[in-house]
């Protein structure tokens, strides 16, 4: 159980990791010094302040997302894949009959996990 609480730590750090480097690109860059001092319209700091917010809580949220999908994707497989190998233990014979359907779920689980994966990083993107 440890090393499951271990990979979501790791998953959700490194989608910490991913959402702060997200919002370091988010910000404009000046090219020189000049730039960074002119100021042509007037700029309303509450409005980017809670937009940047919202967007960091959105890319946060959706990193939570995406670990959450992983580790369940990672422990649907790892029992499916568990039962089938004490399944294979307990009656030898019917291994050949056992392999293709437990195939066919791992595969349902795996597509289901990067179809979620893939929303949590439309989430990001969007």
């Amino acid at each position: 159980m440890m090393k499951v609480w271990s990979v979501i730590a790791v998953v959700l750090i490194l989608g910490a990791m991913g959402s702060a480097a997200l919002a370091a690109e988010a910000q404009p860059q000046p090219a020189d010094a000049k730039e960074a001092v002119k100021v042509e319209e007037p700029v309303n700091v509450e409005a980017e302040v809670a937009a940047s917010w919202a967007k960091a809580l959105s890319t946060i949220g959706a990193c939570i997302g995406a670990a959450i999908a992983a580790a369940g994707g990672g422990l649907g497989v790892g029992k499916i894949g568990s039962s089938c190998i004490e399944s294979i233990a307990r009656q030898p014979e019917a291994a050949r009959d056992m392999f293709a359907p437990m195939v066919v779920a791992a595969g349902m689980v795996e597509v289901g996990m990067l179809f979620a994966i893939v929303v949590c990083l439309m989430g990001i993107l969007g």
